[in-house]
């Protein structure tokens, strides 16, 4: 049965203990309704698949993480575990206020990611790593326990990060195009709901309007206005399929006082209407 909100599985309330971790093995169904439903989680999850397949969909998209690898999921995304086949992996979920700023400001940057696979070297250094996290986190008797864990993960998280990095071209050799690119995924992610306005997000950026079209067009090969409506649509499909809130209800949501313009507008990119995208997804 639909939720009238897609479902967050919460960490702890409190701030000091939000992080999760644990290593664990399993085939099979997952048995537990809580990661079989589809959900958001209260922070970034990190899944490090040590060995086997963990069957995965994420915003749709149907994936196969196959040990030895990595792959971490932003707070944002929409995701359910489908199947385990012989998988050992450990996973954590750590809020974002556990983050430090400047590797949030990374991971942030570089969602959404795809699963990247590991060499048996760095899985051994991870694994090791996650180890001690666990450990850490059975010792709630220690002193500075909250600290202790923090850091601890913030190690992890940081070696996760630097492998993705690895993958991507160093900060200084983007053009000048990627940067600002990067700038208005950023800008986007933020405001998506309440300004649909090329010309908005331009002067936020604090450039021309077809400056930011060039720039984009450049990067991506689609305009400004082709990203804004992407990442409607994609909020649009997750409330759709995975929430009974009614089509003017999502309408509203995503700023869109029109209902039927916003129905033309998902018909138009989805080549279906918002309610048969919704009946042919039923469960």
């Amino acid at each position: 049965m639909k939720l009238k909100s897609i479902p967050v599985n919460a960490l702890p309330s409190e701030i000091s203990t939000a992080v999760i971790i644990g290593r664990a093995s399993f085939n099979g169904s997952p048995n537990s309704e809580e990661v079989e439903r589809s959900h958001r989680d209260g922070g970034y999850t990190f899944i490090l698949q040590e060995k086997g397949i963990t069957n995965i969909e994420i915003d749709f998209r149907k994936q196969k993480i196959k040990g030895p690898a990595v792959i971490f999921i932003h707070p944002n995304q929409v995701h359910r575990v489908i199947s385990f086949e012989e998988a050992v992996i450990t996973s954590w979920i750590i809020s974002v206020e556990n983050i430090h700023p400047e590797y949030l400001k990374i991971l942030e940057d570089l969602t959404p990611v795809n699963i990247l696979s590991l060499t048996e070297d760095v899985l051994s250094i991870i694994e090791e790593t996650a180890s001690t996290c666990i450990k850490i986190s059975n010792r709630r008797e220690e002193k500075m326990y909250a600290s202790i864990l923090k850091e601890s993960c913030n190690t992890l998280i940081t070696l996760v990060i630097s492998q993705y990095l690895a993958e991507f071209k160093p900060a200084e050799k983007y053009s000048r195009f990627e940067v600002v690119t990067k700038a208005f995924k950023k800008v986007l992610e933020l405001n998506f709901t309440t300004i649909k306005s090329p010309s908005a997000y331009a002067d936020i950026l604090n450039i021309s309007t077809p400056y930011l079209n060039e720039c984009l067009k450049t990067a991506t090969g689609y305009s400004v206005s082709y990203h804004i409506q992407q990442r409607v649509v994609l909020e649009a499909k997750r409330l759709l399929y995975h929430s009974d809130k009614s089509i003017k209800e999502i309408a509203t949501d995503l700023g869109y006082d029109d209902y039927s313009y916003f129905t033309r507008l998902f018909s138009k990119i989805v080549q279906m209407t918002p309610l048969a995208f919704r009946n042919k997804n039923l469960e």
